[in-house]
């Protein structure tokens, strides 16, 4: 585990969506959501929200919120434009390429090309900033192209961008400023879509690309709300990635999250950054989309192989899912049953708050959040990842058929409405889009394990305490 300070100015904000109780002492937030106490010292030089590193004791206590997931950074210094280096690694996609090299103009460019039917020809460049072109005769993979573009580069940083996307401006800048904490070897920007309107499809990735991990900034974490980050644009620390080896060239697909977890096991940090924004060509003709998506699915089995535990695809308390079974018998019975489970829930959530004032009021708001929001990702994984088994208990039940149909269509519409105002597209497609969505990543995720005889990546499990 790396111990490098933070340097001297360099500032920590407390995430919005944290709660502070006990006069700013206690903080509750963070991805996993966990307490923090803090002494009164630290609570006074926090203030407002906002501590600003100037010494060892200030650069400890900032370095905590950030581990802890309750603040953001907020850097001051950033390293230079000209210490990094971009990779593209391209395959049969000449226009793209062309396309991006258009506004990479004053960087240093290195592409790999990855066995193309054609090879790259780049006419020389006038000004700052070269391209080299590195060419495989066969095609080794998109992992192999990057660890290929990797070696190549001199610079401390290495920013890898696929050929079908396009940088907005400052995406860079924004990026590199998270490296002046020494230990962060990883930042990503938000994905969005480049084109946003030619058809209900494009209207719907828009919205719920695979891609777009959303507009809230955090912390990188295996077991948080931002589990990976996608390699389709990364800014990364050349060194870091070296130590690790870079992408594992065996991986067709998930490469990107083996990468993040690796790291993060290494003792580095990794950071999501959404005011940085690359657009993506996304798949937008049907046979293409639904094809991506399975393909996105059969990547979990061979994480699950790599990283055991890591992969589940639904991660529920076991008394969120008692008291949602015996809620769906819709009897009596189990109404009483489901109540006793979130009582004694209550009684146990309440018994970590007894500090605070008011601790069964606060323990209720946050058991009716964990509860709502376990509910909800029970309704997901039903339509998602267990969808197979969700449609033999359809076939076989009347009362399940019910139960599965309604939460598949609140899922739906719960989702829309949250994402109502993005992309334009009225529930009704909106929804079919969803679970179509679903249904393919969930056969690509069925498929893997089955290829791999492994359903490791299939198994529910407990989140972490």
């Amino acid at each position: 585990m790396r111990h490098d300070r933070l340097p001297d100015g360099f500032g920590v904000r407390i995430d919005p969506r944290v709660r502070a109780f006990s006069g700013g002492r206690i903080l509750i937030g963070g991805s996993p959501a966990r307490m923090l106490r803090l002494a009164p010292e630290a609570a006074e030089l926090i203030g407002d929200g906002y501590l600003e590193v100037t010494d060892s004791k200030s650069a400890t206590i900032a370095r905590r919120l950030l581990d802890s997931g309750v603040a953001n950074p907020r850097p001051r210094l950033e390293p230079s434009l000209d210490d990094v280096t971009v990779v593209i690694p391209l395959y049969n996609n000449a226009d793209g390429l062309v396309r991006l090299l258009a506004v990479l103009r004053g960087h240093n460019v290195i592409v790999v090309d990855d066995g193309s039917d054609e090879p790259v020809r780049i006419p020389p460049r006038q000004g700052r900033g070269q391209v080299t072109v590195i060419r495989h005769e066969s095609p080794l993979g998109p992992a192999a192209a990057r660890n290929a573009g990797l070696k190549a580069a001199t610079t401390d940083f290495v920013a890898f961008l696929d050929s079908d996307v396009v940088p907005r401006s400052g995406w860079l800048e924004v990026m590199l400023g998270h490296f002046s904490d020494p230990q962060v070897a990883l930042v990503a920007p938000r994905i969005v879509a480049l084109d946003a309107e030619s058809n209900a499809l494009a209207r719907y990735e828009h919205t719920r690309s695979s891609l777009d991990l959303g507009r809230r900034e955090s912390a990188v974490h295996a077991r948080g709300i931002v589990s990976y980050v996608p390699s389709a644009a990364l800014l990364a620390r050349h060194s870091a990635l070296s130590a690790e080896g870079g992408f594992d060239e065996s991986m067709q697909v998930a490469e990107d999250v083996d990468l993040c977890w690796r790291l993060e096991r290494a003792g580095w940090r990794l950071r999501y950054e959404p005011a940085a924004r690359v657009a993506h060509d996304h798949r937008v003709a049907f046979r293409a989309w639904f094809g991506r998506k399975l393909f996105y699915g059969t990547g979990a089995a061979p994480l699950g192989k790599r990283h055991s535990g890591l992969v589940s695809p639904l991660q529920v308390p076991t008394w969120t899912v008692l008291a949602s079974l015996l809620f769906a018998t819709l009897s009596r019975w189990g109404l009483f049953g489901g109540l006793v489970t979130l009582t004694t829930a209550l009684l146990r959530l309440r018994r970590v708050f007894t500090e605070l004032d008011n601790p069964t009021r606060i323990a209720a708001v946050y058991l009716a959040r964990g509860y709502f929001a376990g509910m909800w990702r029970l309704a997901s994984a039903m339509c998602r990842d267990y969808w197979p088994v969700t449609l033999l208990a359809v076939l076989t039940s009347r009362r399940i058929r019910k139960v599965a149909l309604t939460m598949a269509l609140a899922d739906g519409l719960a989702d829309w409405f949250t994402h109502r105002d993005a992309g334009g597209l009225d529930p009704v497609r909106y929804v079919a889009y969803k679970r179509l969505d679903d249904v393919a990543y969930g056969t690509g995720l069925w498929l893997g394990a089955l290829r791999a005889r492994s359903f490791e990546a299939l198994k529910p499990s407990m989140p972490p305490r």
